[in-house]
């Protein structure tokens, strides 16, 4: 991947593909092909092979998808498995029929069996049943790792699959409904220490288990493997160390400074019991994050009172 290589990143405005940007940015890298969801509806095949005939990139980053939590995953069922297939079906065979020299498809750790052997190795897919709740996104992303296995199959396309760990960073997700756990808290423990709250409400037993990832470090990984992996088989991307929601909530509480009680609503939902990812292969490939479960949530945690301030201030 040269410097002066048309590379363009399907969802650059999320916080995945906006942190592949800004890493290739400070790279040096020059000729990034960016479109919003506004200008470009990656579900409209029509548009979707228009813009492939006409910019013709060479390298493309597929960070596009409908993302959420727990609850939006359950609520909108319909929305994201139709949304996210077509987004993957439309890029993959559109970089196919325009010749990309090569394509990365990001998938996510939800695509492994809900009870599947812990560490989660890559070979553990479709080894068994599926998390329930968020089961339509986990189908997508397993279409769209078989449709660059497929296309690399039957036509040599060099189309790698990356699956990353949950999560978070600069320019999360923070809506109180459809954010992941990790940007649902830290707001929730922000408006309860705003608001002198006695106690914040944390849905589930706190017992499971979950890996989380800086954004940046994936970017750095993306960006790693795009130069350095060619391989058929997916590749796991995290850090190989979890805790639990209980250790990740008294985490968030002690970087947001709230002094009240944390509660657990054991009515709610706690999806997969453990999830964390075998990332040997990606260790033997010669990558390792960088960033710290701590420092990182201070990161976003930063990122997120900015966002707070600039909106009073809008108002």
């Amino acid at each position: 991947m040269q410097l002066t290589d048309k590379i363009y990143i399907a969802g650059h405005r999320g916080m995945v593909g906006g942190a592949i940007k800004k890493k290739l940015i400070s790279l040096g890298y020059q000729n990034l092909l960016l479109r919003t969801s506004g200008e470009l509806d990656l579900r409209n095949q029509q548009a979707v092979n228009e813009f492939f005939r006409t910019e013709k990139p060479d390298y493309v980053f597929l960070a596009a998808a409908k993302v959420g939590g727990i609850h939006a995953n359950n609520t909108y069922r319909a929305e994201f498995l139709y949304d996210n297939l077509m987004i993957a079906a439309n890029i993959i065979h559109a970089a196919h029929e325009n010749k990309v020299t090569k394509l990365m498809f990001l998938g996510s750790s939800c695509i492994y069996p809900r009870m599947a052997t812990q560490p989660i190795t890559e070979d553990s897919l479709l080894t068994g049943p599926l998390e329930a709740t968020n089961e339509p996104y986990a189908i997508a992303k397993i279409t769209g790792i078989k449709l660059c296995e497929s296309y690399r199959h039957q036509y040599g396309s060099n189309f790698i699959s990356v699956m990353p760990t949950n999560l978070y960073g600069i320019g999360d997700n923070y809506h109180p409904e459809n954010s992941h756990v990790l940007p649902a808290l830290i707001r929730r423990f922000h408006e309860a220490r705003t608001a002198r709250k006695p106690s914040v409400t944390v849905w589930g037993t706190g017992t499971p288990r979950r890996e989380f990832l800086f954004a940046d470090d994936l970017a750095d990984a993306c960006v790693y493997l795009m130069h350095h992996y060619d391989g058929a088989e997916t590749v796991n991307v995290g850090t190989g160390e979890d805790l639990s929601i209980r250790e990740l909530a008294e985490t968030v509480k002690a970087v947001t400074n709230y002094e009240g009680d944390i509660l657990f609503d054991s009515s709610k939902p706690d999806g997969t019991p453990r999830k964390l990812l075998d990332v040997s292969r990606l260790h033997g490939l010669g990558w390792k994050h960088s960033v710290d479960l701590h420092t990182g949530i201070h990161l976003a945690y930063s990122d997120f009172v900015k966002k707070q301030f600039s909106l009073i201030n809008a108002i």
